[in-house]
């Protein structure tokens, strides 16, 4: 390896899990130059999935989610700070206090944000949140706390899902109102959004779907008091949380020449950026939510995901590329896993869902909420979801690595027969159908490019 790999300065721009594990994984492999971490929220990094469970049932509060650090990564943190560009033939990146941060290799791991809601003066409303950071989960669990008499949730994937979870388990009213035909449905596709579904309603959630809020109302004095409906109905609420997915933190990089755009920073598998002419950089990586890469288990096409254990990963290889060349580099091949507790049940995913055709219930029973349901594409399996039986997630995530024939042999698992006989479609929606985003969206082969094409006249 060539010396100056490890030394010369490293930045890393986001200070979340993807940063953090980056970091210290550039410790634990020899680098022994500056790392500085730059992040734009004042805190050092913390874990996000129990911001919208143990966190809003009141079980732990916001400030206690600090993420352990494995190792002293000996890094200069930037918090509080955010970067607003880059400078790639300089090599530098541009802060917000008028700083440049000059660098030898550069990590992307800005993540993302909440989409919010579009009319900037109904979001101002107080009543009204988003569910991303620190200071909103301790918000929203203060207002739930108080005791409201109906929440209304805007968006039923898995963040508005485990937030109308929360408020029932708390025992608030909750109305949840989703474009789509039903909740989680543009992550597990239709079969399993109807399980989704059923749940929700049998704990008491009024689940409007196939509908869209056209209106947030507040009073003379600027608190929220509910919704107007598409359907021409109106729900009373006294507070609003938009759940209607994450937006990738790409603004900065708007002239920086790379290959950033809505479904985050394209990269190839060993987490090298692209430049908008598709051309590989060999100084700028990408990991965690903002990474967009190719995965060959599911025909090479660019994958955006927001997974607590694919930002894990993808920073180890990433850190671990950046002061390796050649042969050395490893590639970013890890299955995508999810889980999701909500409504008494335990919800876990492994593989693309949302990359299938068809879905079989290969081992327990919908009508009992337990079971597993393997997904298939053009005949080899390419997902598996189960509720409440996760013990046998490990097995399918073989499968799916060996590229096994769809459907999967009767009793293949257990010995038992196969729970439907036949495969039915996965019932997967356009996503520009649904309130909500999906945590994980195959976005095509190309990376963005905004290129126009000149040509000569005559």
């Amino acid at each position: 390896m060539p010396g100056d790999l490890r030394e010369g300065p490293i930045v890393i721009v986001g200070a979340s899990l993807a940063g953090l594990r980056a970091a210290e994984k550039l410790r634990e492999e020899g680098f022994t130059g500056s790392l500085t971490v730059v992040g734009d929220e004042p805190h050092p990094p913390y874990d996000r999935p129990p911001l919208s469970k143990q966190v809003l049932l009141g079980m732990s509060a916001a400030d206690t989610t600090g993420l352990p650090m494995r190792r002293d990564p000996d890094a200069d943190w930037r918090l509080g700070v955010r970067a607003t560009g880059l400078d790639l033939v300089g090599r530098q990146v541009l802060l917000a206090d008028g700083e440049s941060l000059p660098y030898d290799r550069l990590l992307i791991a800005t993540g993302t944000r909440a989409r919010p809601w579009p009319q900037p003066e109904q979001a101002a409303l107080d009543g009204v949140f988003t569910l991303r950071t620190r200071e909103d989960a301790g918000c929203l669990a203060e207002r739930l706390a108080a005791g409201p008499r109906r929440v209304l949730v805007i968006g039923a994937g898995f963040t508005g899902s485990e937030i109308a979870s929360a408020c029932r388990e708390r025992g608030i009213e909750v109305t949840v109102a989703e474009r789509g035909t039903a909740p989680l449905v543009g992550a597990l596709g239709g079969t399993l959004a109807r399980l989704a579904a059923g749940l929700q309603r049998a704990h008491g959630v009024d689940l409007r779907c196939g509908v869209t809020v056209t209106a947030l109302c507040g009073n003379d004095g600027g608190r929220f008091t509910g919704a107007d409906l598409s359907d021409g109905s109106h729900i009373d609420a006294d507070v609003c949380v938009i759940a209607m997915g994450a937006v990738r933190n790409v603004e900065w990089l708007a002239d920086s020449g790379l290959a950033a755009g809505p479904h985050g920073v394209a990269c190839d598998a060993g987490c090298r950026a692209f430049d908008m002419y598709g051309i590989v950089t060999d100084d700028v990586f990408v990991a965690g939510d903002v990474s967009r890469f190719p995965h060959p288990l599911f025909d090479y096409q660019m994958l955006s995901l927001e997974h607590w254990g694919n930002a894990v990963a993808q920073a180890e290889v990433a850190a671990h590329n950046m002061i390796s060349s050649g042969p050395p580099r490893r590639p970013h091949l890890a299955v995508p896993v999810f889980w999701s507790s909500q409504f008494g049940v335990n919800i876990k995913s492994v593989g693309v869902p949302t990359y299938s055709d068809q879905v079989v219930i290969a081992q327990g029973s919908l009508s009992e909420r337990h079971l597993v349901a393997v997904y298939g594409y053009r005949g080899r399996i390419t997902a598996a979801v189960t509720v409440n039986m996760a013990k046998w997630l490990e097995y399918y995530q073989g499968l799916i690595e060996a590229a096994a024939p769809f459907p999967p042999a009767p009793g293949a698992a257990d010995g038992h027969p196969l729970v439907t006989e036949f495969a039915l479609p996965s019932d997967v929606p356009d996503p520009r159908g649904l309130s909500h985003g999906p945590t994980v969206a195959l976005t095509g082969h190309l990376p963005d490019r905004r290129l126009t094409v000149v040509r000569p006249a005559g």
